[in-house]
């Protein structure tokens, strides 16, 4: 991969632990603010155990995009991160969709820019 495609991979990855930390750490009081108008305010503290499942998702896509990070050969390491950037954008598209057309623009864009990174900047 390359240092540009690295960089992408790598703000993804931080962008979807922070997302893991709202769903099930700060469902309550960050999420309560970063999902306004999305689910009123009654509803965040029944619906706590729902996004720390959620949250725990986007760790695991975190996890997958680290772990691509750390592999030593480039080819591997790029078909991993292909993996599971494709992932994101995937549950990016499916989330606009489904909930709100700003998650394609705050996680389905950084994916598809690191998507198209990947697969077209040399290895």
């Amino acid at each position: 991969m390359t240092l540009i495609a690295k960089i992408l991979v790598a703000l993804v990855a931080i962008e979807h632990l922070y997302i893991l930390w709202i769903e099930m750490f700060a469902w309550e009081t960050v999420g309560k603010k970063t999902f306004k108008g999305s689910l009123p305010d009654h509803l965040f503290t029944p619906t706590k155990t729902l996004a720390a499942n959620q949250g725990l998702y986007n760790g695991f896509l975190a996890a997958g995009l680290i772990w691509s990070l750390l592999i030593d050969d480039p080819m591997w390491s790029r078909h991993i991160a292909i993996f599971f950037v494709s992932c994101v954008a995937v549950a990016a598209i499916y989330g606009a969709v489904t909930a709100s057309k700003k998650i394609l623009f705050l996680q389905g864009l950084p994916a598809i820019l690191t998507l198209a990174a990947l697969l077209f900047l040399p290895v």
